[in-house]
């Protein structure tokens, strides 16, 4: 039986993957540092261990499980906190990946699949839809910081034949993502509109992403490790602008919210227009997302009524 070793598998997008690749008959170990992570995301088929990416004794759990494949997700991923401590984020993200990396090549990994952003990256963008080879100037510290680990695992492959695939996630949104975390507008919404609470929008709202649904994301990690293809980078996105205030007037729609929204400043370092052109998975992973965005906020909303106890 394969074995997938994913780190933040206890995070939002991480435990999906873990799903996935759980219900297609491999063997999955989870290292995540529980940060943001929960430990009701964890797949109980799945075996865990709690530690920090950065730490040493990360070489023992791959000494220890001897996995054929990474789907490396483990991150420090708010945009304001890597502009507020970009030590703390060049850390994490940066040395924190090459410690896995640097396992992954003593232990002959198969294939390392590494999570970038494609919202954050390319900054903002000469034109949109992007592509993989449009230019890279991330205007926050976590796009920098989570494109320089792109270019540690081309360096890999070249010097080492590592095996790699990069997969450039857009606005991803589902269960499981945090409502009262400090990124991820669809969660955020969705917990504030059940509760009645004030929703408020950062800037007038027309910023625009690309959102896709959790459950995708998680496919093209799956696609990644069983499709062959060259080693490279992966844009994954529907291709379509979708504003922020679209966001709020769907989601009121389904969650019979009446308040008007709330305008607040802009955040620093948010990209103004970005979103995703995917025909390279398309055409190279046979990747393309399934779920729309109504049937994503839809199924998102009904499992924030049912599932977060909290709330």
């Amino acid at each position: 039986m394969a074995k997938v070793l994913v780190t933040g598998g206890a995070g939002f997008i991480g435990s999906h993957v873990v799903d996935l690749f759980v219900s297609k008959g491999y063997e999955v170990v989870i290292v995540d540092d529980l940060s943001t992570g929960r430990v009701s995301n964890l797949n109980p088929a799945a075996k865990f261990y709690e530690i920090d990416i950065r730490d040493p004794k990360l070489r023992d759990i791959f000494d220890a499980e001897r996995p054929d494949y990474i789907s490396h997700h483990a991150a420090q991923m708010d945009v304001r906190r890597s502009v507020a401590q970009p030590l703390f984020d060049a850390d994490v993200n940066i040395l924190g990946s090459i410690n896995v990396i640097e396992c992954a090549k003593e232990f002959g990994i198969k294939h390392f699949v590494y999570i970038s952003s494609g919202g954050a990256a390319y900054g903002e963008p000469e034109r949109v839809p992007c592509v993989e080879t449009d230019p890279i100037n991330p205007i926050c510290q976590y796009g920098a910081s989570k494109h320089t680990v792109e270019h540690y695992l081309y360096m890999y492959h070249v010097n080492y034949g590592m095996n790699y695939t990069v997969l450039r996630y857009p606005n991803v949104f589902g269960p499981r993502q945090d409502p009262r975390g400090e990124a991820g507008v669809v969660a955020i919404f969705t917990g504030k509109m059940l509760l009645g609470e004030p929703v408020l929008i950062n800037g007038d709202g027309e910023q625009t992403r690309d959102y896709v649904f959790v459950g995708d994301c998680a496919r093209a990690n799956y696609l990644a490790v069983t499709i062959d293809h060259a080693p490279g980078i992966y844009n994954i996105g529907w291709g379509l602008p979708t504003s922020v205030n679209q966001i709020f007037t769907g989601l009121a729609a389904i969650t019979e919210y009446n308040q008007p929204a709330q305008h607040g400043p802009a955040k620093l370092g948010e990209t103004r227009h970005i979103y995703l052109d995917a025909s390279k998975a398309r055409k190279d992973l046979g990747w393309a997302p399934t779920s729309t965005l109504e049937e994503g906020l839809r199924e998102t909303v009904e499992y924030f009524r049912t599932s977060e106890k909290a709330m």
